[in-house]
């Protein structure tokens, strides 16, 4: 607490004479010797003093800038946090355009080597329409050419067969499917079968069993199934690739050979197929099949 005194008007005297002469030297240009000495001893005597009240009035100063700025910069964060979902939605959209362009190339070189005339599709959905386990609505119909009993695939095989057409949607059965029986043939010895939907019976899970109806056929692990061909293409035009022998099983007293087959198409994702709407001029036998894997001794 200031007390009025002799000694305080003293002292208070004594500063005012000081920061008078200061004001003084420091307005005297050059670089006199007397003057920059007292500089020196003013900023020594009043630099603590004045960081002292920077450093105590910095933070009020950067809450009121804070505060005075704050509905603007919470408004900045939600455009950028805006902005940068917008970002990434576009980003996953090109790169699922993209996705989609790479199937559609491989379904064009699937269908170019078969010589299959197709009407692209995407399988929009599972359904269970009329009881089916294994069933997918395509976005293509009769508008587009598509009928029943047209065979179905995609860039890397047989996906199915059409068995309802509307005009703008059609139902394709899944070769997976229980009740799916596909005509087949080994591209390798020619040897002719059926591929059905489900498990070998008593064998393991399998997506897709093979029936070999001559029980001396050598078949074994890796060789390739392939569609048989259907009378004038339907349902099931020939040399659509199936998938590959996984194992064989033999049972005592059976009139044929059964074999689990691992498909070729990965019916878990589905997206871009072909309806085949016209068969090829003649079968083209192996030539859809892509090129087979080099032996491990080989590479």
């Amino acid at each position: 607490m200031f007390r009025d005194s002799t000694r305080s008007r003293l002292v208070l005297l004594v500063l005012v004479v000081v920061c008078a002469s200061l004001l003084v030297l420091d307005s005297r240009p050059g670089s006199d010797p007397l003057t920059t000495a007292g500089r020196a001893a003013g900023e020594l005597v009043f630099a603590p003093a004045a960081a002292g009240a920077g450093w105590a009035g910095g933070p009020a100063a950067s809450l009121y800038e804070g505060l005075r700025r704050g509905p603007e910069a919470v408004e900045r964060v939600d455009e950028l946090e805006e902005a940068n979902a917008e970002l990434e939605s576009e980003l996953q959209a090109a790169r699922l355009d993209q996705a989609r362009a790479d199937q559609l190339d491989d379904l064009l070189h699937l269908s170019g080597l078969g010589g299959y005339e197709i009407v692209p599709a995407q399988a929009v959905t599972r359904t269970t329409s009329r009881g089916y386990a294994h069933a997918v609505t395509l976005d293509a119909g009769t508008d587009s050419g598509v009928r029943t009993d047209m065979t179905v695939v995609n860039g890397d095989g047989l996906v199915g067969r059409v068995v309802e057409a509307g005009p703008r949607t059609s139902t394709v059965l899944l070769a997976t499917d229980a009740t799916s029986a596909v005509g087949a043939r080994l591209a390798e010895t020619r040897k002719i079968g059926v591929v059905n939907g489900g498990s070998v019976p008593g064998g393991a899970e399998s997506e897709l069993a093979f029936e070999l109806f001559d029980m001396e056929a050598p078949v074994e692990s890796g060789d390739r199934v392939v569609t048989l061909g259907s009378h004038e293409g339907a349902p099931f035009v020939p040399g659509v690739p199936i998938g590959t022998v996984r194992d064989v099983q033999v049972s005592p007293g059976a009139l044929s050979r059964m074999a689990r087959i691992e498909p070729a198409v990965d019916f878990a994702s589905l997206d871009v197929v072909g309806v085949v709407v016209a068969g090829p001029a003649e079968d083209p036998r192996d030539s859809v099949l892509p090129p087979e894997p080099e032996p491990e001794e080989d590479r």
